[in-house]
């Protein structure tokens, strides 16, 4: 009788929130490690887009067969002072660059650090042995727990705090949003089951922050964003984009 000495692979955890980034992060992992060990994390933080994003998430984890737990946070970041939480008192989300100063108004405080420990405790749990999250190379300053020092601290703290020795992996540290939407044409990523705006609305503003980024990664791979319901609406979206970034 011959005994299996394969070893089964440890499960991996993809922090999933609905937006491009995340959603072309979730495909390329299930194309390299196939869906039976992949699980898709999302959270419920409380911001005024989680209405949009989350829908996509789901879908898109029932389109590839992937399991998926959300995690309701929205009693925490209750207390927590940012534009971008759908708070009754909070300010409206600025437009413009994400290089102008009234960007900081959307930094959620150690939001990124918050969800990355409470995701390596997710994994610890589940036998993972490797957390994915989709930061890239146009991720700002602006978000001081978006920087990439600030996530190799805690893929070494994540890596000493556990049994499994979990790893933090940002396979797009290097990729500019231009660069991810390329990525994502090339595997097959349906982008209208993406949400990116900081508004929760129908959609897109074209004016925040995000959307201008996301405009221009579109843009540059001469291709229309399919949340745009008019080539109307997609061309002062990029109008917009050009004012502000100058091109």
């Amino acid at each position: 009788m011959m005994i299996n000495n394969i070893k089964k692979m440890k499960n991996k955890i993809v922090i999933l929130s609905g937006g491009m980034d995340s959603v072309t992060l979730l495909y390329k992992i299930v194309k390299e490690y196939g869906n039976e060990n992949i699980i898709a994390l999302t959270f419920d933080y409380g911001s005024k887009h989680n209405c949009r994003e989350i829908p996509m998430a789901e879908e898109n984890c029932k389109l590839l067969k992937v399991r998926h737990k959300i995690l309701d946070l929205k009693s925490i970041f209750s207390n927590f002072n940012s534009a971008l939480l759908n708070h009754k008192d909070s300010e409206d989300i600025p437009q413009g660059d994400y290089e102008e100063d009234n960007m900081k108004k959307t930094v959620v405080p150690f939001r990124n650090g918050i969800l990355l420990s409470i995701a390596v405790g997710f994994a610890e749990s589940m036998e993972a042995d490797v957390i994915f999250y989709g930061a890239h190379a146009g991720d700002h300053d602006v978000y001081p727990d978006c920087r990439k020092e600030f996530v190799d601290s805690i893929n070494n703290t994540s890596q000493l705090g556990t049994y499994n020795n979990v790893k933090i992996k940002s396979p797009f540290w290097d990729n500019t949003k231009i660069d991810i939407i390329k990525i994502g044409n090339e595997i097959k990523v349906d982008y209208s089951k993406t949400w990116t705006c900081y508004e929760g609305k129908e959609e897109p503003c074209g004016k925040c922050g995000s959307c201008v980024e996301r405009t221009e990664g579109f843009y540059e791979n001469n291709l229309k964003d399919p949340l745009y319901k008019s080539n109307e609406t997609w061309q002062k979206a990029v109008d917009y984009m050009k004012k502000v970034l100058k091109k």
